[in-house]
């Protein structure tokens, strides 16, 4: 019989339990985190395994990420905080309250007035909750990490402002967006390069600040275009990063098949052997 999920609950406390795991019993809030970022992580890699067929990958990596909320439910309970059966209560009634054109009267014509509408009903809930006072410093952003992965980031900053309207119409106005801010980062380029050597520290350093910004604000564009598209841009980087890892090792592999190292081949042969690895 295939076990529930309050068999792994069950399975969790005793894992914590006097008789069970030491390495288990030693864990706390603070040691699990890092191995709770990195469960998310392999699961949001394995999404993109399902969609090449292979769901397995992402059931797995799903378990594994379940695993890490039932181990900090168990910690939470053994400390007296709360248990693994607030967190569902939790999540169940906000779920139910953000859907009140599911679960009450509301109603919503489409996805856009349904994040409106979520927006709207999480600012209450932090009236409600004490959590948000209505100063000249309060934003609607607030809810955005800025822990998150920068494209991540970016992506839930643009999300956020689109639901009350401040968003490009069209994809194409992002797309000349995107060409103003090339054009700015080749003239900041340029402005670096032209500092001579020189040139005071402080003034080289300056310009070479003005080019972070400017790859910044084009990393921003690229995500609002994203965004449009309904494209995850963390996703689609995962993906470009894997396409990049796939190739390269291709021809690390073709270059010691031949008895020859990658200091020992030219740019012109690593291309060779970068376009058959696109070919296969």
């Amino acid at each position: 019989m295939p076990a529930s999920f309050d068999d792994l609950v069950a399975l969790m406390a005793r894992l914590r339990s006097p008789e069970g795991c030491p390495w288990d019993r030693e864990q706390t809030y603070a040691s699990l985190a890092p191995m709770l970022l990195e469960e998310a992580y392999e699961a949001f890699e394995a999404v993109e395994e399902a969609r090449e067929g292979n769901p397995a990958a992402l059931r797995d990596e799903l378990g594994d990420l379940l695993f890490q909320i039932v181990f900090y439910a168990q910690v939470a309970q053994e400390r007296g905080d709360f248990t693994v059966t607030d967190v569902t209560d939790a999540i169940h009634t906000k779920m139910v309250r953000r859907h009140p054109h599911v679960f009450a009267d509301a109603e919503a014509a489409d996805s856009a007035e349904v994040l409106r509408n979520w927006e709207a009903i999480k600012a209450e809930e932090k009236r409600v909750a004490g959590k948000e006072s209505r100063t000249e410093n309060s934003s609607l952003l607030d809810g955005v990490s800025i822990k998150a992965p920068a494209l991540m980031e970016a992506h839930q900053l643009s999300t956020k402002a689109a639901r009350v309207g401040f968003d490009w119409k069209r994809v194409e106005d992002i797309f000349d967006k995107l060409h103003e801010e090339i054009e700015e980062l080749r003239e900041a380029i340029r402005e670096s390069d032209a500092a001579s050597e020189e040139a005071e520290e402080a003034d080289v350093e300056e310009r070479q600040a003005r080019v972070r910004e400017e790859v910044g604000d084009l990393l921003f564009a690229v995500t609002n275009i994203a965004r449009h598209l309904k494209t995850e841009p963390e996703a689609a980087l995962k993906l470009a990063n894997r396409k990049f890892r796939r190739r390269f090792q291709y021809i690390e592999r073709e270059l010691e098949r031949q008895g020859r190292s990658l200091d020992a081949a030219t740019l012109d042969e690593m291309e060779t052997l970068w376009q058959e690895a696109k070919k296969q």
